[in-house]
């Protein structure tokens, strides 16, 4: 049986708690004190007696004694500093990794994730299970913070129970449902890319097949307007030989002192009218007909060195198509006007800035570059250049008269 008094074994006197031994102590300088099974009486019968006049008592002593704590109680005043040192805890409360089932934390781990990834994971999931950790993955694996150690509160850090863990089979197939699952996700994506370069090569085509009738078009009209200005030309070269020819022949008849030919015998030629129609001072209508007549005279004013003329011909001709065939291409869109090449080919002949010009080009930064800006690149316009340039380079009489 357990204790339920304090005996001193210096005076034999039986003590209720720890307190009275101590006080007993303090008192009598004993400090010799052994537990006992003897149970102190309650003493205040006789006062009772005394005030009632009652003498039967039952002692119950035994009945009421309770073990003796040899525990000394902590003073008030420790009391009230662990209560205070719990608040200031609560203030400032510590963050720590959550737990987690470590059994399907290493069954992450086997499947190739990494150790934050595969906690943080469990943790927003609920930690439920391997499957709902792995989902959770998938969905947030953009996310920026999803290889960072998440951090709780330490209240908060509650044990999980544990949950039955897969077997090595089971393992197997959740990683092959994963890379499934991974697979399909970027097959997805390569098919709506897919998609998307297809549309892209679609509007590319078309382009392409406008811009090739476009061509073929402006290339018929060309060969049609070649012929025609061949045809012109030539005649013009037979009248001029005819008239040169009727010229030697009346020289001739003078030397001679035979009468020259009656003016009836004369036959009239159109050709001086088109001489006379080409001095007009009247301004070509069209920007084809001013590419033209701009060709004229870069010809007419250089009509001694028909190389030159014709290195001037290719070198705008070259001009117009690289624009026209590269129309993004700003290398082929920007001329520097201070280029020894550029100003030897074109830039000293009369008339072959004026022809770039008419194509579109424009002088920029104080006249040291001609700049063709994208949104003004006219294919028309290129196309139509390329056929006055191509007409004048390969027509002998052009610019003749």
């Amino acid at each position: 049986m357990a204790g339920v008094s304090l005996k001193c074994g210096d005076c034999g006197t039986l003590l209720k708690s720890v307190e009275e031994a101590q006080e007993h102590a303090e008192l009598t300088k004993h400090s010799n004190f052994v537990e006992s099974t003897e149970a102190v009486l309650n003493l205040e019968s006789d006062l009772h007696t005394k005030r009632t006049g009652h003498t039967e008592f039952v002692d119950k002593t035994s009945e009421a004694a309770k073990p003796i704590s040899l525990e000394a109680p902590k003073p008030k005043d420790d009391v009230e500093m662990d209560e205070a040192g719990d608040g200031s805890s609560s203030q400032q409360e510590e963050m720590v990794v959550p737990e987690v089932n470590q059994q399907l934390l290493a069954e992450l781990e086997e499947m190739g994730f990494p150790k934050e990834r595969a906690i943080r994971a469990l943790h927003f999931s609920g930690n439920s299970s391997l499957e709902a950790a792995a989902n959770w993955i998938v969905e947030h694996e953009n996310d920026p913070d999803i290889d960072q150690m998440p951090l709780v509160p330490v209240s908060s850090k509650k044990p999980e129970a544990p949950k039955p863990s897969l077997t090595p089979e089971e393992i197997k197939q959740k990683q092959q449902e994963l890379r499934e699952r991974a697979r399909k996700k970027k097959e997805e994506e390569e098919k709506r890319m897919e998609r998307e370069r297809e549309k892209e090569r679609i509007r590319v085509g078309r382009e392409l097949l406008e811009a090739k009738r476009i061509e073929e078009e402006n290339e018929r009209k060309r060969l049609l307007a070649l012929r025609k200005a061949e045809k012109e030309e030539e005649q013009r070269a037979r009248e001029k030989i005819r008239q040169k020819l009727e010229e030697d022949k009346a020289e001739r008849r003078r030397k001679l002192g035979l009468p020259p030919d009656e003016p009836s015998a004369v036959k009239p030629s159109a050709p001086p009218v088109e001489e006379k129609k080409s001095f007009l001072p009247v301004r070509p209508a069209t920007k084809a007909e001013q590419m033209r007549e701009c060709l004229r005279t870069l010809k007419q004013n250089h009509k001694d060195d028909d190389a030159k003329v014709k290195t001037a011909f290719n070198t705008l001709l070259t001009f117009a198509k690289n624009v026209a065939t590269n129309p993004n291409e700003e290398k082929f869109r920007k001329i520097r006007l201070t280029n020894a090449n550029f100003q030897e080919r074109v830039g000293k002949l009369k008339g072959g800035i004026e022809f770039l010009e008419l194509c579109g080009f424009e002088k920029i930064e104080g006249g040291e570059f001609l700049y063709l800006p994208r949104e003004k690149v006219d294919i028309a316009v290129l196309h139509s250049a390329g056929s006055e340039l191509n007409s004048a380079i390969n027509n002998p009489f052009f610019g003749v008269l």
